[in-house]
């Protein structure tokens, strides 16, 4: 058994590993169906809304189709049982994994639970990768060093059961050719620092300890980003005082005079809700997670401007820049991460994805499962059959009718960028 500063030395590793290792390309190509499955966690319909928000309005050009398959209570044996029914018949060009959880049975680790795991996500990406599907092999996340509370386990004893799982999952993903979502790595580091800074109250993995917030979702949801190899450049936008104004694909300018730009964007930032030191919003985690560094940056350029620093006024919030700062670029993500022109429509996106994954949930568990064990009580009859393959291909229409108004939803946003020189 690891002692709690072995612990905290393998999470400095871990994290370093994460940063150093990021996958060379983005697995995700023009059309592609994404799966993300896992147990209650990602039943919770937090991280999972996060990344297809993401994949919806930072990577609209991709015209991605996403779908959720979280079961709570769910391990990894559990899902290799189901997933020839429940998953395999959408189709996915791209899996995400996350189990390890519950397959760590909240007690020290030992060899058999590791057996299991590995014997059963073994199974579960060799499946997919015969089918044509790109798996991110995820770990389990961490549980919470303050409100995990078990009488036979201390949450340093099974964040290191933890932690061995997420080493298996990211072994299994180096032999299988994949890429491995370090999502331990990262809810440990930015735990640390974030109690560090914050207090010992702010939970990160959740106040049960181990069903974590918004902000722990947030960083699930990175983890999985980053292991799809997505670069993170949303943009840019350059306002030339004494010239033109230019801008990257996504950002189409519209007009302009000196010193302000209007643009038409259909590549969003993503925009973050709650206060700096809540855990039931995700802006509170950003000092500890680069997020925005890595994968939200809208940047602005400003050239030639007279005077020492500059005011930059972008939708109805202000705020002023070093000269220096302005010519090498700024995040506009992260310098206005709750007050920009995109937080209405992200929003109104966000909650139809959100009402979309929770369809998605009853279509899989109250029926989509259940149509083996019909199938089999009826004596395997053809006529049985095709009236249930009916019923699948009516609930995946409906779902792809949802996913076809958060699409719509996704407009392009019109906004105006002014900058001012200061004296």
């Amino acid at each position: 058994m690891r002692t709690l500063p072995g612990i905290l030395v393998l999470m400095l590793l871990s994290s370093l590993t994460s940063a150093e290792e990021s996958v060379k390309g983005s697995v995700l190509k023009k059309g592609h169906r994404v799966a993300i499955v896992g147990d209650s966690i990602t039943e919770q319909k937090l991280y999972s809304k996060y990344i297809e928000t993401y994949l919806t309005v930072c990577l609209s050009d991709l015209d991605l189709h996403v779908i959720q398959l979280g079961w709570s209570g769910e391990t990894a044996p559990g899902f290799l049982g189901r997933m020839n029914n429940d998953l395999l018949p959408w189709k996915p060009d791209v899996v995400t994994t996350c189990y390890g959880m519950n397959d760590g049975s909240y007690r020290a680790y030992d060899e058999s639970i590791g057996k299991r795991y590995q014997t059963a996500m073994t199974e579960i990406v060799g499946r997919l990768k015969k089918s044509g599907a790109t798996v991110v092999v995820g770990g389990p996340g961490a549980v919470d060093l303050n409100y995990f509370k078990n009488p036979n386990t201390k949450p340093e004893v099974y964040n290191n059961n933890l932690s061995q799982l997420s080493g298996l999952a990211k072994k299994l993903a180096e032999t299988e050719g994949f890429p491995h979502a370090d999502v331990f790595g990262a809810m440990m580091s930015a735990q640390e620092k974030a109690k560090a800074a914050l207090g010992q109250n702010y939970d990160v993995c959740g106040k049960d300890g181990f069903h974590p917030g918004p902000n722990g979702h947030l960083l699930m949801a990175y983890a999985f980003l980053k292991g799809l190899g997505i670069d993170g450049q949303i943009g840019s936008i350059t306002v030339d005082l004494k010239g033109k104004a230019a801008s990257t694909e996504g950002h189409k300018i519209l007009g302009e005079e000196t010193g302000k730009v209007e643009l038409e964007s259909s590549r969003y930032p993503f925009c973050f809700a709650g206060d700096d030191k809540s855990s039931g919003g995700t802006k509170s985690i950003l000092p500890f997670v680069p997020f925005n560094a890595d994968l939200n940056r809208l940047t602005l350029v400003v050239k030639n401007l007279d005077g020492a620093s500059g005011k930059v006024t972008w939708g109805a919030a202000s705020k002023s820049f070093p000269r220096e700062e302005l010519e090498k670029g700024i995040n506009l993500a992260a310098e206005f991460p709750d007050n920009n022109p995109f937080v209405e429509s992200f929003r109104k996106v966000e909650g139809l994805i959100g009402a979309k994954q929770s369809f998605e949930t009853g279509m899989i568990k109250s029926m989509i499962t259940t149509f083996p064990r019909l199938v089999d009580s009826m004596g395997k009859d053809k006529a049985v059959e095709a009236s249930v393959e009916g019923l699948r291909k009516q609930l995946f229409e409906t779902q792809e009718k949802m996913e076809a108004s958060v699409r719509n939803t996704a407009r392009p946003v019109k906004h105006t960028i002014t900058v001012a020189a200061e004296k």
